[in-house]
This record gives C-alpha cells, structure tokens and sequence, in this order.
C-alpha cells in the first residue's frame, strides 16, 4: 500500500510540468554568452579580469612577434579610458571569409567565437591564443572597439559596440609606410562596473614582462600623464627592450641580493619545430623579503601562475642533477634532496614555447601539455650538468646548502608530533584551542574564530579528526605598529604561535607548521573584515613563506538563508541573493529570508554544511602576486605598512589614490 502511495505521488509529480515549457529554453547567439556570463571567458568581472581583457589583445600582437613577423609593440593609455594595443606585424586579414563570403574575416574574427588562425600551424607555429575567444571577447566586453588594419599599402578600419558591428569595414586610403593591426577599446561599464579602472602600473608591469620574454621585440609604452599619481614610479613613456631576455628580468628581481653561487643558472634551448625553453635560476639564503622563493613561468608568453607539467621537468632535471653531482663527488646525503629542498628558496623565471599546448581554463593559469614536461627536462638536464661541472667550488657550495635544508627537514618531520603534544598540553585551556586528532599535519585544518558565540558552534560542526578550533577574543593586536616587547607579551599572540606549532618571525619554519591550512573564519561585516586584516597581517609579517606556500584562507560564510518548504539555498551578498532568488524560486513564490548578522547566528548544522564541510564550503586562498603582470606599483610589504602601519597620512593618501577604485562600501 505504501509503495503504490509513492508511485502515485511520483506520477503526480512527473506530470507537473507547470511553469517549463520550449519558451523556457534560451538560445544565445553571437557573443551574447560572453555578456551573460563573462567570468566563463574571463574568469570573473574584478580587477584582474578587467585587466586580462588587455592581455588578450597583447597577446594577440605577441603572438605575431614570437612568429617573426613583428618587432615592435606600442601602448597607448588615454585619460579617456580607452586603451590601444599596435604592432607592425601582418594585420589581421581583410578579405571576404570563405564561410561567410558577404564578412570580410577581421568581422569574423571580431564577432565570432571560436574563430582565428591559431587552430592549426599554417599561420602561427606556436601561440598564446588558442580557443579563438580572446580578442572576441573583447570585443564582446567592450563599450567600443576600433580595428585599424595596415595590409597590401592600404589601411582599413572598423568599429564595433558591445561585440555587435558598428559600420562597415571602411578602406580609409593609402598606407605605404605602415603595416599591423591596431585594436583601441574601452571596457564597457555595464559589465565591470562605473567605478572601474586602469591601473597603469599594472598594465605597464604586464608590458614589460612581454618584452623579458621574447627578446626579438621593444615594447613601447605611453600613458597620459594625468593618470599617474605625483611620485609614481612608472614613467609615462618607456620604451621596453632586453636583450638577454629572462635573464635580465632576474638580475632586476633580484636586485644584488647575495646567493648561494656567484652565477644564476640561465640557458635558451631552441630545439626547433619542437619547442624553445629559457630559463634563469638562483639560489639564496635569506629569502626575497616577499617569501623564500618564488617561480614564474610562461608558455607562448601567457603567463602560467599556477605552474604545469613545464615547471615539473624542470624541478626535476635539476633535482636529479644535482643529486647526480652529488653521487659523483662522493656526497653520500645528496641521495636525499628532494625537489622542495633545492627549489625552495630559489628564484626561477621559466618561459617554453610549444606547438598548441593545452592549459587548465581560458586564462591559462596552468600549463597541462604532457610533452611540456619531457622538453623542459631534457634541455635543461645536460646544461645543469655542464654548469655544475665547469665550477665544481661553486657547485659545492650549492650541494652542501641543499643537504643541509634536506637534514634540517627531516629533524623537523620526526619532531612534528612531539610538537603536536607539547602545544596541545600548553593549550589545553576553557575555550581555547580544541584540537584535531590526527597526529600529522596532513588535511588538518586550524579555524581562527572570532568570538566564544561561534567558537562554541565551530566545535560542533568540525570534523574532530582534522579540523581545530582556536576561538580569539575580539581583535588581536596590530603586529605592524606594535613594538616587539607588546608583541611578545601579548596572550593572543603566544597562544596562536603554541596552535601552529612554530616560532614567529625569521625564525618560523613552515615545517614546523602543525596543520596543512590556516582558515581565518569571521562574520561577514566591518569588525569581521578588521579582524581579518590583522591575522592576514600577522601571518604575513611573522610567518614568512606561510602565505606563499598557499595554506592561509579565508572562510566565506554566506550572508542570506532562502527557503520555501523543502527548498533551501544559501547566498554569499545581495547579487548572489537576487541570482539564487531567480534560479531556484518562481517570481510569485513567497521566499523566507534569513540575514546572518554573525556565525553564532548559524546553528552547528548550518555552519558546517555552509562554511565548514570541505565538499559544501567555499573558500578563498589569500595569495600574494606572484607574476610580474600581476605586481602593482606598490610591493605586498609596502602595501601592508601603508594600510596597517603607524603613518595615517600613508592611509590617507592612499585612499584618496585608490577612492575611484571603490566598488562596495559599508559604512
């Protein structure tokens, strides 16, 4: 009787087909899926997104330098807002394409996705854009875009309005002494917002990593001065050029810090129709004042910040070179270096140029080609061979730092659980550290909650097995204007450095470290976000490397509760409310609404499914630039004494710099 209950109920179900019907489906054409959802082109509509929309077009012009048919790139920044992007390369073809006989292919390519000369090898043998979005999108993200094209001694033009043709293509006149393309856009405001901008540090930085990467072209900039603050760094014309390419742009990264050998480890390899691989390394004892060490890969120019398979072959030909060259020389321990030891505190540029490599998404964080990691091995092998052969004293002394860091490791892996027991018994206080039970620090979490209310719910919802809990009361002390004797003596302080297992400052060995991630867990208002910037400071200035080694987070606890019977759905702020609302709800069906003021609002349950379980939560990793196209004008470290330090006129100028830049502002 129950069963035949249930299936009635089911067919019941089934033929409600109410309010979904053909009209429901959309169709998008053109570029209007671009509009809909930029962050599947663009990876969002932020800053850095913002900004990728100029590394699509700079690529673009890359792309025909690297291919031999351009040797100059200019930029131009106007103060009206509108940025242009010129090489003298081919120019984009302008005949009539032959799929679309009535569209010459500069129409195609411009409001077309999937389209362009980069799918096979006839025209470019390696390239950073290969989807055929790129410059589409653009266009599709652009308030305005102007196309001029100088090709055969003739110049043509063509404009276009949020990716839709704005007139023909026009055949302006004559051009005997100019080829290339030239691209002038202006981000639309509908899509990234009326307050967004250009940073022209930013931009610049982007430039000039171009110009490190292929040293067969100048880049030259000019920006309108009116944009550039009175003691800005960035000139408002430069004209980019390095001859020795990657390994100009470590010598200025590193600025005359010393190392570990007299000489950085740098070679091209051109293998021809295979690929081509530059690199440049060294090695230093203290650090590069921003983390212990850092790696900044390229493939076919496109920055790869995440790294790929390119920079595994190189760790591991210089792994197993450098163990060989132990092996030779007689040094029994080189047999225990591993690839961490020796690339830890070092400082690599890495750049490969492959045939249609692949990459993880449309804004190519990651390198994914299989070949990628055989090519950069066995070009950089024999060379890291012959280097370390032809200066046996200096290699010496990197194979004697690398065994070193090999031993201290392993001092500090047989210590890890004694010091798991040592913090947890110092800690054992009422409503201090709750502590996980795992003993390693393999996939355990430490959660800095603010406040008991929702310490006392984390507890709850945890994982015991390996998730802590550290309750903090209220805000910590501000590590960037204390003085060191107040920082000491400070019991939030002590008690965060006896959870994490570690010593603070030079001393701090990430280790050490008694968990495998960090997460800053805090309501989602002012007071949550000042908390929040003070352990992002004290992590930053007293655990140098945590951050870069990508353990430290920030919990995102929603802000809004949206039922309606047996529907619930969470949202993280009012945009993702209104989206959730139209997604999930019908527009005359009446929603409760919750608005979490703080997480002790949230019961364990809610907490844990929302901000806390690994498979339902979100989490946003706190990351430092990490590639020169990333870098703003104002290092992290100078960033952090400005916004954190003792000067309140740094503060201040700063946010009068920065005030346009503004999207949300809670007051």
């Amino acid at each position: 009787m129950a069963a035949a209950k249930q299936a009635k109920l089911f067919d019941q179900m089934s033929s409600d087909t109410s309010g979904y019907s053909a009209k429901d489906i959309e169709v998008l054409e053109g570029l209007e899926p671009v509009r809909k959802r930029p962050g599947m082109y663009i990876g969002g509509t932020d800053e850095r997104a913002y900004h990728h929309l100029f590394a699509e077009v700079l690529d673009n012009a890359m792309d025909e330098a690297v291919a031999g048919h351009a040797n100059r790139i200019e930029i131009q920044l106007d103060a009206d807002g509108y940025l242009s992007v010129s090489d003298n390369g081919r120019g984009i073809p302008v005949d009539p394409h032959p799929k679309f006989p009535k569209k010459s292919a500069l129409e195609v390519i411009m409001t077309t996705l999937h389209s362009g000369g980069k799918f096979s090898d006839k025209a470019y043998a390696t390239a950073g854009g290969l989807h055929g979005v790129g410059i589409s999108v653009v266009n599709a993200l652009s308030e305005r875009v102007e196309v001029e094209v100088a090709r055969d001694k003739r110049l043509y033009r063509q404009c276009f309005s949020r990716g839709l043709v704005d007139g023909k293509l026009e055949k302006v006149g004559a051009a005997p002494n100019r080829r290339g393309t030239t691209v002038k856009f202006k981000p639309d405001h509908q899509i990234f917002g009326d307050k967004m901008r250009w940073r022209p540090a930013r931009l610049f930085q982007m430039a000039r990593s171009k110009a490190y990467l292929y040293r067969g072209v100048e880049v030259r900039w000019n920006c309108d001065p009116s944009l550039l603050p009175e003691d800005s760094k960035i000139p408002a014309e430069a004209v980019l050029s390095y001859p020795n390419g990657l390994a100009d742009q470590l010598a200025e990264v590193f600025g005359g810090k010393a190392t570990i050998t007299e000489m950085p480890f740098t070679g091209l390899v051109d293998l021809g129709a295979e690929g081509k691989v530059e690199w440049a390394i060294a090695w230093t004892q203290a650090g590069f004042g921003e983390s212990d060490g850092f790696a900044r890969s390229y493939c076919n120019t496109i920055p790869t910040p995440e790294g790929g398979t390119h920079e595994a072959g190189f760790r591991a030909a210089i792994t197993k070179g450098l163990r060989n060259f132990g092996e030779l020389t007689g040094n029994k321990k080189a047999s225990d270096i591993t690839a961490d030891d020796i690339m830890g505190h070092s400082g690599l540029l890495l750049s490969v140029f492959i045939r249609g490599p692949e990459f993880v998404g449309q804004t190519k964080d990651k390198l994914s080609t299989t070949a990628a990691f055989r090519l950069v091995e066995n070009a950089v092998r024999d060379r890291f061979d012959h280097w370390l052969a032809g200066s046996p004293k200096e290699s010496d002394k990197l194979l004697t730092w690398a065994v070193d860091r090999a031993d201290e490791r392993a001092r500090r892996r047989k210590q890890k659980e004694i010091n798991r027991k040592s913090a947890t018994k110092k800690l054992r206080l009422p409503g201090k550290l709750a502590d996980c039970s795992e003993k390693g620090p393999e996939s355990t979490e430490l959660f800095l909650v603010e406040g008991d209310s929702a310490g006392g719910s984390a507890k709850q919802a945890r994982d015991r097995k390996t998730q802590a809990i550290l309750p903090l009361r209220g805000k910590i002390l501000n590590v960037e204007s204390a003085s060191l004797d107040k920082m000491m003596n400070n019991q939030e302080i002590n008690d965060l450095a006896l959870a994490l297992g570690t010593q603070l400052g030079r001393k701090f060995s990430i280790d050490d470290l008694r968990y495998e991630r960090i997460i800053i867990m805090t309501d989602a208002d002012v007071d949550g976000a000042h908390i929040a910037s003070l352990l992002i400071t004290f992590f930053y200035r007293m655990t140098p490397g945590l951050i870069e080694s990508g353990r430290l987070f920030l919990a995102l606890p929603p802000l809004f509760k949206l039922s309606n019977k047996g529907t619930i759905v969470y949202a993280m702020d009012e945009q993702d409310r209104a989206a959730k609302m139209k997604e999930h709800f019908k527009p005359n069906q009446k929603v409760d609404m919750t608005r979490f003021k703080g997480l002790g609002e949230m019961n364990p349950a809610q907490l844990k499914e929302t901000t806390m379980n690994p498979a339902t939560r979100t989490l946003a990793r706190v990351t430092l630039p990490d590639s020169m196209d990333e870098l703003t004008e104002m290092k992290p470290s100078e960033l952090i004494n400005t916004l954190m330090g003792k000067k309140a006129e740094l503060r201040f100028r700063f946010i009068q710099e920065n005030a346009a830049f503004v999207e949300d502002l809670d007051i």
